[in-house]
């Protein structure tokens, strides 16, 4: 066999660089490693994940309670907001009911048309959440078909004998509150009843 100055074959490379301790570019079978995960390593992993999900599970139940409670809030101030624009620009008092033992809520026209009021809103509260109206002491609450309601004058402001306070509470007791403001022309949703 003859070579040629300044050729070398393969496997005499391979030879050499693995006797100088480098690696080839063409490595050997036997030297090829595979990584697996054993039997025991998963088991370990999996029982790992079981441990946590069942720690974490109680407080995720908790988390999504509270919003639920904060999401009701949300829709019940939107509805506050579209009965007070709607009294504004309709030039009518607009009433916004709450029946506590139904859990329901919603909007109406004070004097309805003929027909029907087209743009009335019937709300259902959260099946996780209870609804309540506080009244602070007051004797004449405004009511809408025996109803308690917040009345919203044509002006935008509320009337003076309307509910002060709505309070959302689900069973945990995490609860949100639906306070008039002291310039009566609106609620603000806060986490304490003061």
């Amino acid at each position: 066999m003859t070579l040629a100055i300044g050729h070398q074959s393969d496997a005499w490379r391979v030879a050499r660089d693995e006797m100088k301790g480098r690696k080839s570019r063409h490595p050997s079978p036997v030297t090829r490693h595979t990584s697996a995960f054993t039997l025991v390593e998963l088991l370990l992993v999996l029982s790992l994940l079981v441990i946590i999900t069942t720690m974490v599970a109680p407080a995720m139940s908790n988390f999504i309670r509270a919003k639920a409670v904060d999401a009701e809030a949300r829709r019940l101030f939107a509805l506050m907001h579209a009965a007070q624009s709607r009294a504004v620009s309709e030039g009518m008092p607009m009433m916004l009911w709450v029946d506590e033992k139904s859990g329901a809520y919603g909007l109406i026209a004070e004097t309805p048309p003929k027909g029907g009021d087209p743009k009335a809103e019937n709300l259902t509260v959260d099946q996780n959440v209870q609804i309540a109206v506080l009244t602070s002491g007051k004797t004449a609450v405004t009511t809408f078909q025996n109803l308690p309601a917040i009345r919203f004058l044509a002006d935008g402001s509320i009337d003076e004998n309307s509910p002060q306070t709505l309070r959302l509470m689900d069973a945990k007791g995490n609860a949100l509150w639906l306070v008039e403001a002291s310039n009566r022309m609106g609620y603000e949703i806060r986490d304490t009843e003061k």
